[in-house]
């Protein structure tokens, strides 16, 4: 698999947890009581499953690599990746934030964790959109099959150091239970 292949995959696993997400902010709106633990759960595959897996591969291997054929980190489309990943750092922080009120029963909290849920799904929607049909396209047109190569080794390292063995199954299965599938 090719790493673009990869990050596609995994943009399909973010996707059914934001799902997931997206169900559960509707249904705070409309007055069910929060499902603390699952919201519980969707923060830390959002922080560790999104970020420090997904977002890791991107910002320390694919970029850099992008960096080399011309497409600068402070301008352009990679620019704009890497401030949506901050913008996404920020909705899962307000996530988190909200969610000790919201379990509390403080409705004011639970609004806003529906509404910082929405958020975060709304932008990931975007951002997966942008890199799947414009930055990835253009990663595969200008990165060598040896670079690629060197890359889906990268990305497999990533796997091992960041998160550890296993744990990255363990996020597949979560997004599952999360979806609802």
């Amino acid at each position: 698999m090719s790493p673009t292949e990869t990050l596609k995959h995994e943009h399909k696993v973010v996707l059914m947890v934001l799902e997931g997400a997206e169900r559960e902010a509707k249904a705070i709106t409309a007055g069910t009581a929060v499902h603390a633990d699952k919201v519980e759960q969707m923060v830390d595959f959002f922080k560790n499953f999104v970020d420090r897996c997904h977002h890791a591969k991107e910002e320390k291997h694919l970029f850099p690599a992008l960096a080399a054929k011309g497409f600068p980190p402070e301008s352009g489309p990679v620019a704009v990746m890497l401030h949506e990943h901050e913008q996404g750092r920020a909705a899962v922080r307000a996530i988190a934030a909200a969610l000790p009120g919201a379990r509390a029963g403080d409705r004011k909290a639970a609004l806003e964790l529906s509404d910082a849920l929405l958020g975060y799904a709304e932008l990931l929607r975007a951002h997966i959109f942008k890199e799947d049909n414009v930055l990835f396209p253009m990663a595969d047109q200008v990165l060598p099959a040896q670079e690629q190569a060197r890359l889906a080794g990268a990305f497999d390292e990533v796997e091992r150091e960041e998160i550890g063995p296993g744990v990255h199954e363990r996020y597949h299965r979560l997004a599952h239970e999360l979806a609802g599938v």
